[in-house]
Formats: C-alpha cells, sequence, structure tokens
C-alpha cells in the first residue's frame, strides 16, 4: 500500500489518533523528498566546505579569531539555507504540481502538516552543524568549546525559525514569487548578512537593521555554543530569534486553516 494510500485510508478513520496521522506524514514527507535525500545532504557538506575554505581563501592571512568567527558561523548559514530556501521552494513545487491542495484537503489536522514538513527538516539540517565543526577543525585546526545545551537549543531553534518563516513565505505568496524571494533570501544571508563576518564592517544603520532581524542573533547564539570560551551570547538575541520563530509558525499554522 502506498503512502497516499495510508494517509487517504487513516484521514477518512476520524478515530485514527494525532499520532498515527503524523507518523504517516513523517514516512510520506521522506517518500517525496525520496533519491534527493543524499544529494541534499553532499549539497550541506560541499556548502560547508565552500564556505569555510572559500571565504578563507578571500581573506588575506587569515588568521585563528577570524578563521574561529567564518567557522562557527557556517552553521547558522547551513541551516537558515535550508530553512529560508529549499524548504519554500519545495512547498512551492507541491502547490504547483497540486499535492499541497490534496494534502490540505484531507481531513487531518491541518498544523501536523507543517509539524510532519517541521520535523523531516530538522533531521535533515542538523547534520549540517557537524559537518561545518569538522571542516573547520582539519582546514584550520581550530580547538572548540562546546557549551552542549545552549549549542543543540540554538540549532534547534535556528532551524524551527527559519523553516517555518520559509514556510509561511511559500503559503503566504504565489509560487513563483516564493521562488523569486528565496533566490534573493540565499545573497542576502550569505554576503549581506553578518554571519561570517564581523557586524562592525557594515554600516551602522545595516547593524541596526540586523539587530531585529534572526539572522545575527541566532549566528551569536550558535557561535556561542560552539566556542563558549570566545564568545557569548545575550538574551536579547534570544528573544529576537524566539519571536521571529513564532511570527513564521502562526502564519504557516494561519495559512494553512484557512479556508479557499
Amino acid at each position: 500500500m502506498s503512502e497516499q494510500s495510508t494517509i487517504t485510508e487513516q484521514a477518512s478513520h476520524p478515530q485514527a489518533g494525532l499520532w498515527s496521522s503524523y507518523r504517516t506524514l513523517l514516512r510520506w514527507q521522506f517518500a517525496q523528498i525520496g533519491s534527493m535525500l543524499p544529494l541534499i545532504i553532499v549539497i550541506q557538506a560541499l556548502l560547508a566546505g565552500g564556505i569555510i575554505i572559500g571565504f578563507g581563501f578571500l581573506i588575506p592571512n587569515i588568521d585563528s579569531a577570524t578563521a574561529m568567527f567564518l567557522s562557527t558561523g557556517a552553521p547558522t548559514v547551513l541551516l537558515l539555507t535550508i530553512g529560508l530556501v529549499i524548504v519554500p521552494q519545495g512547498v512551492a513545487r507541491a502547490r504547483t504540481d497540486g499535492t499541497f491542495n490534496y494534502m490540505r484537503s484531507l481531513p487531518l489536522a491541518r498544523p501536523l502538516l507543517f509539524a510532519a514538513d517541521l520535523t523531516v527538516w530538522v533531521i535533515i539540517a542538523l547534520p549540517s552543524v557537524g559537518v561545518a565543526v569538522l571542516t573547520g577543525w582539519l582546514r584550520y585546526d581550530l580547538v572548540f568549546s562546546f557549551n552542549w545545551p545552549l549549542l543543540i537549543a540554538a540549532a534547534l531553534l535556528i532551524t524551527v525559525m527559519a523553516t517555518a518563516v520559509g514556510y509561511a513565505i511559500a503559503v503566504s505568496v504565489p509560487p513563483m514569487l516564493a521562488q523569486l524571494i528565496t533566490q534573493v533570501l540565499v545573497f542576502f544571508v550569505m554576503l549581506f548578512s553578518p554571519i561570517t563576518f564581523a557586524p562592525g564592517q557594515l554600516p551602522g544603520w545595516f547593524q541596526t537593521v540586523h539587530d531585529i532581524l534572526p539572522l545575527r542573533p541566532g549566528a551569536d547564539l550558535l557561535r556561542a555554543g560552539l566556542a563558549s570560551e570566545t564568545f557569548d551570547a545575550s538574551g536579547r538575541d534570544l528573544l529576537v530569534l524566539s519571536v521571529w520563530c513564532l511570527a513564521g509558525v502562526a502564519i504557516t499554522i494561519r495559512a494553512l486553516v484557512r479556508r479557499h
């Protein structure tokens, strides 16, 4: 029996529990990704190497402090790229080919659709942190000092925030526009956000903009989790990231439950 048939059958029986529906949706989402899963993982590894090694070539005589900043910022770029680019592009394609509307038509609790998607992308995204750390260690011989509770919490919160915001974009605007927005976002994250370079290199007004965007606060939290003896993060960073996370989830859930 196919995953689609299983979902339809469970949806037609109201007595089917939320947990059972959620597990079935998880299997459906993994089946949808299918053979693309290894490719996504490979792309993550290449992106980690490209950011840490490639950006290092652009910095003449890179020192240990700069290499540490670059290497601890790269995981955030990877997590943001998945949530703000890959996720909304996938949802936009699903809206175009009718899969998204089919799933919404099922008598399932619609927030489960987002919860299943979110779980899948969290599972896929988190290994990128390890890939980036390994690359930084091998390339620059860096010594990391992990704050595990902060590292895990920051990685999860960044992934949830990015996925929620990316999903909100994909379900709130036409599919073509969503894909165009994601193309702009990937350049903004990689080139115009103080994640792999110090905020002081930006104009003052642009630094202020990043104080209210979730990108720099998220990077600072994750950086403090990777190198706790070198970097620290503030409660304000956590607040900004949490607000954006809640806003993305709220917009997504509202779009999913809204009637056509």
